[in-house]
């Protein structure tokens, strides 16, 4: 089965926008082990504005399946994952002012950045996984960089799908073929949905998890949170 890790981001955003503690990221974070994902995602920016750091540390003795902690690896970053050694670190390019992640990296120009911090990771025993788009040289590049894992980056994935056009699966399917045959872990995230789940993954060889949070948490407002999960679950089977 396909793991599902749910991104709790837009849990903190409702949180930070009137102060306090309701939400409580924490108890959401249980709820969705209890419920069923196999793990939790955070992606903590470097102005807070949604999961903060200490979101992240207070996260580490709550998730008890699979800990994500995504972003990208400036200093502050670093430091937080070395601390906190989560289950893996999905390492993305994003901008400072980036309103969410809109880019893989480029393996090639980065490939000496991403090797050392990778190392460093590894060193420590935790699993690396890098964002990247479905573009062959890139994937092929992030096998030199030593990570364990690519996450696709599926937003053009789902913008053609809602669009009708089933096609756009296939640069996703050859990249997942070039990363099997590499032995490199594949994981996806961006825009994925109840509607596009099961599409992907029936045509995605070799998918181990895909991480959710912006379409599972608005899905949940109508269908309930313990429902939308296990409707994931079952289209992930």
């Amino acid at each position: 089965m396909v793991k599902l890790s749910v991104n709790i981001n837009k849990i903190a955003t409702l949180r930070n926008s009137r102060g306090g503690n309701v939400p409580d990221v924490l108890q959401l974070a249980a709820d969705v082990q209890k419920f069923g994902a196999h793990g939790v995602t955070v992606h903590p920016r470097p102005d807070e504005r949604h999961i903060r750091y200490s979101d992240a540390r207070n996260l580490a003795p709550i998730v008890h399946t699979e800990y994500n902690i995504e972003g990208n690896p400036v200093k502050k970053f670093i430091d937080l994952v070395l601390e906190v050694k989560p289950t893996q670190v999905t390492l993305v390019p994003d901008a400072d002012d980036a309103i969410t992640s809109n880019a893989g990296w480029d393996t090639l120009k980065h490939r000496q950045f991403l090797q050392e911090v990778i190392a460093e990771f590894k060193r420590n025993g935790i699993r690396t996984s890098i964002f990247v788009d479905p573009v062959a040289a890139m994937v092929e590049g992030a096998k030199e960089t030593g990570t364990d894992r690519i996450e696709l980056y599926t937003e053009a994935y789902a913008h053609q799908y809602n669009l009708g056009n089933l096609q756009g699966i296939a640069p996703y399917a050859e990249a997942a073929r070039v990363a099997g045959s590499l032995e490199l872990g594949i994981n996806a995230g961006h825009d994925l949905s109840l509607d596009n789940i099961k599409y992907f993954k029936d045509n995605i060889p070799g998918l181990l998890e895909v991480s959710i949070g912006h379409a599972l948490i608005a899905e949940s407002i109508y269908l309930g949170l313990e429902n939308v999960v296990n409707m994931y679950l079952q289209r992930l089977k």
